[in-house]
């Protein structure tokens, strides 16, 4: 069975079609973000620093939970253009973000546009994005619909690893 998120995409997006899971933040996830990007910002690394900027302890990287756009992505095929983030509160290690992401526009040829809110498990928004970018088109959605019935051996988001909600 594939990724419900898969599934849409193959059988068509739609305007306000809404997507919804989460993620729980760690340590690691941003000691490998840091190294990975190369931001060594003490906010991610030193409590002294977050004790000055009034934080409750050390945060993670702002775009590794932006990144959480990358799985509804992933999933649908979209191809990004672009992409607005706004960071609004601090997700410390241990935190559970839930991410919306809802397709606000879809024109003629595939382009479309969509708004991802993440939010914490008090319900407060940490975050979101407005993004732009493609759709997959009728050869697209028949190469995505084969994949999924080889088994989607590339997709570790397949069913069978793939939380619902």
């Amino acid at each position: 069975m594939a990724n419900p998120i898969r599934l849409k995409a193959i059988n068509g997006l739609k305007l306000d079609d809404t997507f919804t899971y989460q993620r729980t933040f760690t340590k690691e996830d941003t000691l490998l973000f840091g190294d990975m990007t190369r931001d060594y910002n003490p906010v991610h690394y030193d409590g002294r620093w977050t004790d000055e900027k009034r934080f409750k302890g050390v945060i993670c990287h702002g775009l590794l939970i932006g990144s959480m756009i990358c799985e509804f992505g992933g999933q649908v095929g979209w191809l990004a253009t672009g992409m607005n983030f706004k960071f609004i509160r601090p997700v410390y290690f241990g935190d559970t973000i839930q991410c919306t992401v809802t397709i606000t526009k879809i024109e003629e040829g595939g382009r479309a546009e969509a708004t991802a809110l993440f939010t914490n498990r008090d319900k407060k928004q940490v975050g979101c994005v407005q993004m732009t970018g493609r759709l997959p088109m009728k050869k697209e959605k028949e190469i995505l619909k084969a994949m999924t019935q080889e088994g989607d051996p590339t997709n570790q988001l397949a069913a069978e690893h793939y939380p619902l909600m």
